[in-house]
């Protein structure tokens, strides 16, 4: 098994007034060479967003966007004609292919918003933009994972152009699991966001990351109550 180690403290950090937002691979000004993805994974980003401000139409294209609020509501808007607040305990995606504009807002005029927004590579370009949400019930049932995305539609997950899977969960301390991962060429990028948690005889909490690869399984513990973690399983390509 091979591992790397992404403490919260040590992830890019940018501060923009209305903007507050900590990036765990390189984006925007900060550039790492040695943290530029973790496989198909590209970005993940972890913004906090203040009452009534966010960011603005703006474009992309060919990338797995996936964003799931962790407090608050984000107001999303685009040219394909979709427009809401998704909320903790909802997840969005959205495939950019040939090219989309969107903008995402706090849903609050006083109270912050933070959410995770993650891009993962596709495995087919040039596609028909699409964009889907989905409230999700992985906050009602503890010490289990969710599957929340999927390389294929499901009854309770979205899906991405790609070979990757999200499970989130929230645990009690003390429980302890296996996760097999869904393919030998695959790895698997845990994100901690809340709590603490032993991941394969590795200690991390708040906002730590870990990528593990080169392995068919990794085992996870709790170490503290309602310890809240994401594990994005993807192509080490």
């Amino acid at each position: 098994m091979k591992t790397d180690l992404y403490k919260a403290n040590t992830r890019g950090h940018a501060f923009h007034g209305w903007l507050d937002t900590y990036h765990t691979f390189s984006f925007a000004d900060y550039c790492n060479p040695e943290r530029i993805r973790f496989g198909a994974l590209r970005v993940l980003n972890d913004d906090t967003v203040k009452g009534g401000k966010g960011f603005g139409t703006h474009p992309h294209d060919n990338m797995e966007i996936i964003t799931i609020p962790i407090k608050g509501g984000v107001k999303h808007g685009d040219n394909m004609g979709n427009s809401g607040v998704i909320r903790e305990g909802d997840v969005q995606v959205m495939s950019a292919g040939t090219g989309v504009r969107h903008s995402e807002y706090n849903a609050d005029s006083k109270d912050p918003v933070n959410f995770f927004q993650i891009w993962v590579f596709p495995n087919k370009k040039d596609v028909t933009p699409r964009y889907e949400q989905k409230q999700m019930n992985f906050l009602e049932h503890k010490n289990t994972l969710s599957e929340i995305v999927t390389p294929y539609p499901t009854e309770h997950a979205l899906w991405i152009y790609q070979e990757a899977w999200f499970s989130i969960g929230i645990f009690e301390q003390g429980k302890e699991f296996r996760y097999e991962l869904k393919a030998k060429n695959h790895g698997v990028f845990v994100m901690i966001i809340k709590g603490k948690f032993n991941v394969s005889g590795i200690e991390i909490e708040d906002r730590d990351g870990l990528g593990l690869w080169d392995t068919d399984f990794i085992t996870i513990k709790a170490l503290s109550d309602e310890a809240r973690i994401l594990l994005i399983d993807v192509p080490m390509i």
